[in-house]
Order: C-alpha cells, then sequence, then structure tokens
C-alpha cells in the first residue's frame, strides 16, 4: 500500500517559503507533528513518530479466582433451641417476644394447666397408698417374727411397698416435668428459657391455647454463629467447593468486611432459575441481623495468572474492551480485551486477550481521538 507522509509535503513547502522571505513565522521552524496513516490489516495505525507515543508493559499477577453472589443472613439451625411445653393449658403471662434476648433460666411464659390437677391428684394418692404399704409391712414383719405368718405374706408385703414407693417417686417427677413442685402443687406452670440467646421463632400469644408437644412457644437461636445462605448458577457451581474461603459484606455495612467458609453446597437446584443454595458459616460480631440481604466473594483454592495494565490503557468502544499493542514494525494493532477486576492504584485486571510482557499504548483513548480526526 502507498503511504502518503505530510510531514516531506509540509518540509518542502517551508522550504520554498525560506527562499523567498527572510524573516519567516519562528513556529514555522517546529518539527511537524505527528502524521497518522491507517492501515488496511483489520486495526493497526501507524505514525510518523511512534517514539513520541507514552507506552507500558503488561505485567503479570498471581491471583485467585473469584464468583461474588448475593445472600441473606440465616440462623444456623444446629444452633436453634425449640422451647417446649409439656403442660396443656391456656397462656396466663408472655414475659418475652420474638427478637428479644434471653439468658438460660429466663422466665419466658406462664400457663394455667389443668395437667396439674391431674398430677397432683395421682401422686396424692400414691402417698396414701405408700403409707398404707407401708404399715401393712410393719405388721406383716412382727407376724412373721412372732410365728404368726408365713415368709411368702412377708414377702408380698414387701412388694407392696416398694411397688407403693416407685409410684409416689414416677408421680413426683411427672409433676416436676410439668414445671410443679409436689409439696407445693400450684395449676400455673413455669416455661424457662432452656439455652440463652435470641428468640428467633413465636407461635403463642395471650391468652393462647398450649398444647403439649405441640408447636413449640419460642424458638431460641445462638446468634454467634450465623448462616449466609446464597443463590449460586448452575453454571458457576465449578467454580465453589466445601472449605473454600468467603468474604461477606452486609448491604447495611459495606465497608466492613466479614471471613467465612463454604459449608455446604445444595444437592438440588431451584427449576425455575436454575440456581443451587450455598451456605456460608460466618462468626457474628453482633451486627450481623436475621434476614440482612450480603454480598458474598467466593475465592477459589487455586491461582490464576492474569495480565495487569493501567485502566488509561484500556478503550471501551461498541460494548467491548480495546487495548492497543505495539507490534515488531512499529505499528499500533487495536485488539480486543476481557477486563476483570479493579485493581488499587488505578490498575486493572485482564483476563483474556492479552499476555504479560506485550507492549500497549497507557493512553488508548488519546491515540483514538487521533486516529478518528
Amino acid at each position: 500500500m502507498r503511504k502518503f507522509s505530510f510531514s516531506i509535503v509540509l518540509a518542502a513547502s517551508l522550504t520554498a517559503i525560506g527562499c523567498g522571505a527572510k524573516n519567516s513565522d519562528p513556529r514555522a521552524e517546529a518539527p511537524p507533528p505527528s502524521q497518522i496513516v491507517h492501515e488496511q490489516d483489520g486495526g493497526a495505525i501507524q505514525i510518523d513518530h511512534p517514539e513520541a507515543v507514552a507506552l507500558v508493559t503488561a505485567a503479570a499477577r498471581n491471583s485467585r479466582s473469584q464468583l461474588i453472589v448475593t445472600g441473606v443472613v440465616t440462623p444456623d439451625i444446629s444452633r436453634n433451641v425449640p422451647v417446649i411445653s409439656l403442660a396443656s393449658g391456656r397462656v396466663v403471662e408472655i414475659r418475652a417476644r420474638l427478637g428479644d434476648t434471653v439468658k438460660k433460666g429466663d422466665l419466658l411464659l406462664r400457663v394455667r394447666s389443668s395437667d396439674i390437677s391431674g398430677g397432683y391428684s395421682d401422686y396424692r394418692k400414691a402417698v396414701a397408698d405408700e403409707i398404707l404399704a407401708r404399715a401393712q409391712l410393719e405388721r406383716a414383719k412382727d407376724l412373721h417374727a412372732h410365728g404368726a405368718s408365713s415368709l411368702n405374706d412377708l414377702q408380698i408385703a414387701q412388694d407392696a411397698e416398694d411397688k407403693a414407693k416407685v409410684d409416689v417417686e414416677t408421680t413426683a417427677e411427672h409433676l416436676r416435668l410439668l414445671g410443679s413442685d409436689p409439696d407445693k402443687p400450684d395449676s400455673i406452670v413455669e416455661i424457662h428459657a432452656p439455652a440463652s440467646g435470641v428468640i428467633t421463632d413465636q407461635q403463642v400469644t395471650n391468652d393462647a391455647g398450649v398444647q403439649a408437644f405441640g408447636p413449640n412457644p419460642f424458638t431460641i437461636s445462638d446468634l454467634s454463629r450465623v448462616w449466609v445462605v446464597c443463590d449460586v448458577h448452575e453454571n458457576d457451581l465449578p467454580n465453589v467447593r466445601v472449605g473454600d474461603g468467603a468474604e461477606v459484606r452486609l448491604n447495611a455495612y459495606p465497608g466492613l468486611v466479614f471471613k467465612g467458609a463454604i459449608g455446604n453446597i445444595g444437592a438440588i437446584l431451584d427449576p425455575n432459575i436454575r440456581t443451587a443454595k450455598v451456605r456460608i458459616e460466618v462468626q457474628n460480631p453482633g451486627m450481623m441481623r436475621v434476614g440482612m440481604f450480603v454480598t458474598a466473594t467466593f475465592h477459589g483454592q487455586k491461582e490464576e495468572t492474569h495480565t495487569v495494565i493501567p485502566s488509561t490503557a484500556i478503550l471501551h468502544l461498541h460494548d467491548s474492551d480495546w487495548v492497543f499493542v505495539v507490534t515488531p514494525d512499529k505499528k499500533f494493532q487495536r485488539v480486543e480485551v476481557v477486563a476483570g477486576n479493579t485493581l488499587p492504584d488505578n490498575m486493572q485486571e485482564i483476563l483474556s486477550g492479552l499476555v504479560p510482557g506485550a507492549q500497549v499504548v497507557r493512553n488508548a483513548l488519546t491515540l483514538q481521538n487521533s486516529v478518528e480526526q
């Protein structure tokens, strides 16, 4: 292809003018500006003074693969403790509410139960039977000692006494399980917190009914460690593995980073959006609340090498990223690249399209503007 240099024409013109006039314009003595000549080779361009273009050498950077997804904070199920009522009845007082922080042994609610009346009746009968059995045993021992009764009669009396004691112990323990003292019977049952934590579920209200072994009135969760459950698309699942590290950022506190690890990858995909649930286990410093939205970044265990260049070397054109690479014959070839993460010091990661060691134009936009003029 023919190459026409404007600098040659300009120099010839200046020589002719200089011969006819001694007092020429001083600006005419300045070196001619670089002229750009387009080549028909897929985007390569050539200029008269390539040495005037600032270049930079692409560097290499080792990093782990990353995947950024969204998720939500949920309680750790293994740290949930249900509050169970063994007595049926009607709620007369509630001392705790959903979201309250409680300590082990705190009073949560009081229930008026007819089960206590029945249990106490059984206990009093067992006590009366034991008193009678003990008296009969003493009489049987006395008669046997004087030869007035057989050994078999004594053994029967002893057996009746032993069974009567068992009945007393059983009925007394039943009252204790219901939350009542056998020595101080009361139809009101007090239900206390079995563990310390936060009430994350409440199924009772004032004057509501409570069924023994029915729906749990409360659920207490230990939120010192929580789960972050994320949706990971099917195509991204090969990039996550159990045990991989993760960084969690709360939408409410974007400047804070919490460290965690993948504890489980769901075995079932959502058929509608083609995602699997990935669970991250995170230590909670106290500000992570159930239901908060988060952004999670997964870090792979395998290191990858990527190219790094200044962000000014990237030209955004037609929804694509481009760089100008210097060819061996000092031309500038426009090459499409795939940009990655933005790095500190105004640097940019290149995932593909450019190898470390290649020379690129430091300011791609300036060169592109010159091309379009």
